[in-house]
């Protein structure tokens, strides 16, 4: 019986996420509950909030209690901005909200970052704080921060009920790892009369077992085969196995991430919501720009409209447009992890992007007819792709020593001796590498086509479906699960 209660309780080796087998139950019981109160509003609102802190309790314990006092502080600070005749008393609660939620975000993530720079700088030997990262603090701070933003610009009303702010916040698929989600998508939603179209349940059931699949069998299989021992230690491969490993982890992030947004927006579906699209081919971008309006979009055009354009954006000049840009993009990688690594991942792209813009605007007339040419889109594809790759590499590593260790197996030990090995080795994992790949660049009307087939099948087709999906899953299953690599950040 103890036991049995234990599965209840939260296990920081085993928490809660879509691919648990405790999801299956919570989420049937979920199920059953909503669909009993489907048109009581309240009572259905408040049941969502409870199975939302409850999901995030079994996904992070105690730290659920974050996110009740960051919905409890926005939801009366919010209302307060919008009352208060005053603009610059509106501007003091404003920044009294944005203090408190990066507050929090920064005393959870940077305390020790803050600690090294400090360290290194002044020559100090102050420990390092024995502190854990919340789960989705992140994604669930920006979502507060744009909340207030938005209500300071009078864009959106603020939440009238406590319940249906709580339940924006704590939304249990979007939590832990987004999408990033403005209120002025979500709020107006809740008070909808619960219904799910035919449409809705297929793609919702398809966008599912597809994210499942990019996760548990692509990302999780080159993670465990290749990637993960990789960059632990580049100094033990061999250049070959580097490059591969560059690769291996431009899929593995994508299917990784991409997968769960998936099935987070899928889910979202069969319970009345739309979540906004968080990933749109990315890698068939033709430059970095176009990259970011494809990857990770909620937090691409987060950053945009509430850091870039306050920070001035475009309006203030060619060198501070440059300058804006770079200082973004710095931040968003700093957003990703306190480690320097992801600085300089940061400064790369707020580089390239400007970089980019200073070419465009400097070739349109040059290249005009040249830009519609198919080997210039290619060419294009190819070398935006390789600067992405290039700079995963300093995502993914835990050092810049580390990243030196790469480069240097990439320049000094890559010998075609080796590839015979390698292919005897690893030609499962580049198979797999191909696969997530193909399926990347495949055209949208495939997956349109077997969406529409499935919908017409009916109950058939998604057994089929799902049969297929556990069958592969069984085969490709790594032995041990790995955690998604969003729910660092």
């Amino acid at each position: 019986m103890q036991q049995f209660l234990q599965q209840f309780l939260y296990n920081p080796k085993n928490p809660l996420l879509f691919s648990s087998g405790f999801f299956v139950y919570y989420f049937t019981a979920f199920i059953a509950l909503y669909y009993k109160f489907q048109h009581n509003y309240k009572a259905r609102t408040w049941l969502f909030c409870f199975f939302s802190l409850y999901f995030f309790y079994k996904a992070s314990g105690a730290f659920v209690l974050l996110v009740v006092a960051s919905a409890i502080v926005d939801f009366f600070l919010g209302n307060l901005i919008y009352q208060v005749p005053s603009k610059p008393t509106k501007k003091v609660l404003l920044i009294i909200g944005i203090i408190f939620n990066l507050g929090i975000l920064t005393a959870f993530k940077y305390s020790n970052f803050f600690i090294e720079i400090v360290n290194a700088f002044l020559q100090q030997k102050i420990s390092p704080l024995h502190i854990l990262l919340p789960a989705g603090i992140s994604f669930y701070t920006f979502e507060s921060i744009s909340y207030m933003v938005d209500v300071y610009r009078r864009k959106i009303l603020p939440a009238r009920r406590f319940a249906d702010y709580l339940l924006f916040l704590s939304f249990f698929p979007k939590l832990v790892m987004g999408p990033i989600v403005r209120a002025s998508d979500f709020l107006p939603q809740i008070s909808k009369p619960y219904f799910v179209s035919k449409e809705q349940f297929s793609s919702g059931f398809f966008l599912i077992v597809t994210g499942l699949f990019k996760k548990l069998i692509i990302s999780d299989y080159i993670s465990a085969n290749l990637v993960n021992f990789v960059f632990d230690d580049p100094s033990k491969y061999t250049g070959i196995e580097c490059l591969t490993a560059m690769y291996g982890f431009a899929v593995v992030i994508y299917c990784d991430f991409s997968g769960y947004s998936s099935i987070a927006i899928g889910l979202a579906k069969w319970l009345g919501f739309n979540i906004p699209e968080n990933f749109n081919e990315p890698y068939k971008s033709q430059n970095i720009t176009a990259f970011w309006q494809r990857w990770h979009i909620s937090l691409s055009s987060w950053l945009k409209d509430y850091l870039y354009i306050p920070l001035g954006g475009n309006r203030k000049g060619e060198f501070r447009k440059y300058i804006n840009l770079f200082i973004t993009m710095l931040l968003g990688g700093l957003w990703h992890g306190a480690n320097v690594t992801f600085v300089v991942w940061g400064a790369m792209h707020g580089v390239a992007l400007g970089v980019h813009k200073l070419f465009s605007s400097k070739s349109q007339k040059v290249l005009k007819e040249t830009k519609d040419s198919l080997s210039y889109k290619l060419l294009s594809v190819f070398f935006t792709f390789h600067f992405v790759c290039i700079s995963w590499i300093f995502f993914r590593a835990d050092s810049l020593q580390a990243v030196s260790q790469f480069f240097k197996q990439l320049k000094y030990n890559f010998k075609y001796s080796h590839f015979n090995l390698f292919w005897q080795n690893y030609n499962h994992v580049v198979l797999m590498i191909i696969l997530g790949m193909a399926l990347h660049v495949a055209p949208k009307k495939i997956t349109e086509k077997i969406n529409e087939a499935l919908k017409k099948e009916g109950l058939l087709g998604y057994v089929l479906l799902f049969g297929l999906f556990i069958i592969l899953l069984a085969l490709f299953k790594s032995a041990e699960p790995i955690m998604p690599i969003y729910l660092q950040f």
